[in-house]
């Protein structure tokens, strides 16, 4: 049994699982294979704290945490409404494939809706087959406005 909660972050145990569950993923090859930063582990929780356009869900089997999203809101100009921004989305190692990503983003369109925005957003690596199936399987594809012009792609210019 999966247990899908919305992580408060003032509790201890939400804040810890937070932590690991990211760093779990940043060790992974899709999350760029290496721990966290020291700063970020110790900074992380005390920030999103702070944003109140910060979401976080969890996903419990029995007491052991094994799934995360990190949310954030945007604002799509075009639909003059909020729009939320799936961030990160984590399954542990030995859960996957048991559609816990599936209710993780379930949690996440839930809470979307009760915010008025108007879709969801996120970004997968190209390479990451799994994520981007079990994303199609959720209802996401690909951005665009008109075929002919293609597809959206993200870019990133980083800020020393």
């Amino acid at each position: 049994m999966i247990d899908i909660v919305i992580a408060d972050l003032r509790n201890k145990a939400h804040a810890e699982a937070t932590i690991n569950l990211l760093n779990h993923y940043s060790r992974d090859a899709m999350g760029g294979g290496q721990d966290l930063p020291q700063f970020v582990q110790e900074n992380l929780v005390g920030e999103l704290l702070r944003r109140r356009e910060a979401h976080v869900v969890l996903a419990y089997s029995g007491q052991t945490p094994v799934g995360l999203v990190i949310l954030m809101e945007g604002f799509s100009t075009f639909a003059c409404k909020p729009l939320l921004n799936i961030h990160d989305v984590v399954v542990f190692g030995d859960f996957r494939g048991q559609g816990i990503a599936q209710k993780l983003l379930l949690k996440s369109e839930e809470i979307a809706k009760s915010l008025g925005c108007c879709k969801l957003t996120l970004e997968v690596l190209e390479g990451n087959k799994a994520a981007q199936a079990a994303y199609r399987a959720s209802g996401f594809d690909g951005y665009e406005l008109d075929p002919q012009m293609g597809k959206a792609l993200f870019w990133q210019k980083k800020l020393s």
